[in-house]
């Protein structure tokens, strides 16, 4: 996991910077009313970390690739970050106001000591919000058609809704909820359905090289096949039909909710 964000660390910033809209469900779900210091587990390069943290509202970053963390200690100084994973979170039990996360969990080792470590650095009674995506989310992407082996790898490395919330109920977060997010037009967090409705962003290289499935998991003999049809079917306009095929209902990722009530 660090190889791979280190790998993929370089110009990640410019193309993967905090949404508005995404940024403003973390808030309110995470409904941050005490002060006190907050956690963003998998922070990268503190994108959404800075954009959250607040003189009342203190976050912590913490990430396993000390690239990512050196990148967001140049920028946000006043941040604290720390290296760490997940499954041995560097922080005192009870010390935490909250938890947010974004695009982290098919990164983590193991799931029930990662989210056992959130609840036990986490006060009572705090919240904790996850963006991710499922698995038979991510089947419903028209990427699927361009780049079936490297979608075939993604979706892989999600584990399954059912298996996110098996893990967090053994931690011990008795409720859990999501909400299903569908990407918007102007989506500012170039992340990998960033072109659902859009397909032209996936001929741009800057944008591939920000999104782990393209930089990493991608073979590229198929990347560039897989390219050479879409910007055809763009040109053609067939893409529409492509797009058209793969509509559904379920949403393109969710926010994954839930409390640490004892």
């Amino acid at each position: 996991m660090e190889a791979k964000y280190n790998h993929i660390g370089k110009g990640y910033n410019n193309t993967r910077k905090a949404d508005p809209f995404i940024l403003e469900r973390i808030r309110y779900h995470l409904n941050p009313i005490h002060n006190g210091l907050y956690l963003d587990i998998g922070c990268g390069t503190g994108n959404y970390t800075s954009k959250l943290h607040t003189k009342e509202t203190q976050f912590i970053g913490i990430d396993p690739s000390q690239k990512m963390l050196d990148k967001a200690k140049a920028n946000y100084p006043e941040i604290t970050w720390k290296l760490g994973t997940s499954e041995a979170i560097p922080q005192e039990k009870n010390s935490i106001e909250g938890v947010v996360g974004t695009l982290t969990l098919h990164h983590w080792d193991n799931l029930e000591k990662g989210f056992s470590e959130l609840f036990r650095v986490m006060k009572n009674y705090t919240n904790i919000v996850f963006f991710t995506a499922t698995p038979e989310q991510m089947k419903g992407y028209w990427l699927n058609h361009y780049f079936p082996k490297m979608m075939e790898d993604s979706i892989q490395q999600m584990p399954s809704l059912e298996q996110i919330e098996n893990a967090m109920k053994a931690a011990g977060f008795a409720n859990i909820f999501t909400e299903r997010y569908f990407i918007q037009p102007d989506l500012k967090d170039h992340f990998l359905y960033v072109g659902k409705h859009n397909p032209s962003l996936y001929l741009d290289e800057k944008i591939r090289n920000g999104i782990s499935s393209f930089s990493h998991l991608a073979h590229q003999d198929e990347v560039q096949k897989g390219l050479k049809q879409l910007k055809k079917d763009i040109d053609s306009g067939a893409i529409e039909n492509s797009i058209k095929n793969y509509e559904n209902r379920d949403g393109d990722y969710l926010f994954l909710l839930s409390q640490k009530e004892d």
